[in-house]
């Protein structure tokens, strides 16, 4: 199973969001991390709720909306 880390992109197991592709911007602890995604907002999420894929993106920036954007080029 890929490692969790910042720029890993993953899927949304559980939640109203699940099925939906997001990146980890920042790993809070072992159990939780900050996602955001075109369709998923920008929160912590349970490392339980998440299966990561093969994909990395790079996490240059702080800005949420400058993330948003290059994760959409890296999963379109």
């Amino acid at each position: 199973m890929p490692a969790i880390e910042v720029g890993r992109i993953c899927v949304k197991l559980a939640g109203r969001e699940a099925g939906e592709k997001c990146v980890i911007i920042e790993v809070i602890d072992d159990k939780f991390v900050e996602v955001v995604g075109t369709a998923v907002k920008n929160r912590r999420c349970n490392v339980k709720h998440l299966e990561p894929l093969e994909e990395t993106m790079e996490v240059k920036s702080e800005d949420i909306e400058k993330i948003k954007k290059d994760f959409e080029a890296a999963v379109a």
